[in-house]
């Protein structure tokens, strides 16, 4: 969970302190450095409804749990989380090129029209995005338990790299283009979302929600168990410890989805949706890929032209 705690909130953290630090070095740039407060006043007023929305999910959590009922809600949060992971890493892949260039013009456009509050109301909508997609997330990752996620490293290590990273990007000592940049930690966020996907359909069939045609197509207890218990539980039964640590196999659940006693179903899904990611990010190539070589015969014929030209 730790890993998974720093990756998401890393990720969150950069997304939203990238766009305030290229709206407050625009405005810098443009000599309107009067109205960074604002921005940052939006930023910081989007923090704090944040942990609003956190709080607010613990008590509808605990009326759940009240009722029985919290199984289903995790089972919701787990694949609801999984689509919205899968679209945030689409979503900056196709919109970190022109990150700036959209931020930018939009705060020309404020500044232009002095609008102080639509400055304070931008920031804060940019900030709230990431933070109640923090919660959610890890929502999903700690079982509903949000508190548990931000108690380890992995949260405040997550914040602190993220921190450092903006500082360093916009002090012009870290040049790396934010589309590849994403597009690396967007593999990991991948591996996170396909992993919660599976584990929601595993809790499914725990409950009889959904029943299975082959409940345990294997089982690799033996090499890596899920879980510490499971560990124990084998050296109980076979007198033989398994060869690996079930405190790995907590660790490849959590980024992988792995389990020791798959059913067919959760290897079906599991495949099913990466093929589907392949499938998608294929046909998102598709268009600048054909783009790429229409430009290519372009320049080729008109350099072919001005050769003729000039024989003549």
């Amino acid at each position: 969970m730790e890993f998974q705690a720093l990756l998401i909130m890393f990720r969150e953290v950069l997304e939203a302190l990238l766009i305030i630090g290229i709206i407050t070095t625009y405005m810098k740039r443009v000599g309107q450095c009067q109205y960074n407060k604002f921005v940052w006043l939006g930023a910081g007023l989007a923090v704090v409804a944040s942990v609003g929305v956190a709080m607010l999910f613990q008590v509808v959590f605990t009326g759940f749990a009240a009722m029985g009922s919290e199984m289903y809600l995790k089972i919701s949060i787990m694949l609801i989380s999984s689509v919205l992971l899968t679209q945030m890493v689409f979503w900056m892949a196709s919109h970190s090129k022109n990150l700036k260039g959209k931020a930018e013009d939009k705060m020309s456009h404020l500044i232009t029209t002095g609008n102080v509050v639509g400055m304070v109301i931008h920031s804060f909508l940019v900030v709230l995005r990431e933070g109640v997609e923090t919660v959610f997330f890890f929502a999903a990752i700690t079982g509903g338990d949000i508190g548990k996620g931000f108690e380890g490293w992995g949260a405040l290590t997550g914040v602190l790299i993220a921190a450092v990273i903006s500082y360093l990007f916009f002090k012009g000592t870290m040049r790396i283009p934010l589309k590849s940049f994403f597009k690396v930690t967007g593999i990991f966020i991948v591996l996170i979302a396909g992993g919660l996907l599976v584990q929601g359909i595993s809790m499914m069939q725990d409950i009889k929600m959904i029943g299975s045609v082959i409940p345990h197509v294997y089982d690799l207890t033996w090499f890596l168990p899920e879980h510490p218990i499971d560990y124990a539980h084998y050296l109980r039964d076979n007198g033989v410890a398994p060869l690996l640590s079930g405190d790995i196999g907590i660790f490849f659940k959590a980024l992988f989805g792995y389990s020791s006693m798959p059913s067919i179903e959760e290897i079906v899904a599991y495949l099913g949706y990466f093929a589907v990611i392949y499938l998608l990010v294929n046909t998102n190539n598709e268009p600048k890929k054909k783009a790429v070589k229409e430009e290519k015969q372009a320049v080729f014929k008109s350099t072919n032209k001005m050769n003729e030209s000039a024989v003549k």
